[in-house]
């Protein structure tokens, strides 16, 4: 079996710098590497509000998942990193605005550290183009 693989880049230098891609296509599936609130300029968005860093590095996901075709009802597993576990009811907010109908499986996980200390959290996606929810 072979299946195509396509990497894309969110445009973010250390990507190219370290050798890494934003989101790996292979078939169907669609993997979004850890994503933080770092905008374009290289400054954290949301700085100190859990909420607002949530909310834009998953419409920021949203966003590279789309150039590789898959969209939000897709997303099968989100798994989200934080330094500040008290702040897990903003995350989940940001999570329910998008993901409550659809379900994916979500883990939230407790870390001593992100590369920043303005960053609260990081966020990985899985997605598989074509998937179909049976509602239950």
């Amino acid at each position: 079996m072979h299946l195509e693989r396509t990497n894309y880049s969110s445009g973010a230098p250390l990507e190219a710098k370290a050798g890494y891609s934003r989101v790996v296509k292979v078939g169907p599936f669609v993997y979004v590497g850890g994503t933080t609130a770092v905008q374009a300029d290289g400054t954290v968005y949301g700085k100190n509000d859990g909420y607002a860093q949530a909310k834009f590095v998953f419409e920021k996901m949203l966003k590279c998942m789309a150039e590789a075709g898959a969209n939000a009802s897709e997303v099968v597993k989100v798994k989200l990193y934080t330094t500040d576990m008290s702040r897990a009811a903003e995350y989940a907010k940001a999570y329910t605005e998008i993901f409550k109908a659809i379900k994916p499986l979500f883990t939230m996980v407790g870390i001593a550290a992100l590369n920043r200390p303005s960053q609260l959290v990081e966020i990985e996606i899985d997605a598989i183009i074509g998937c179909t929810q049976k509602l239950q």
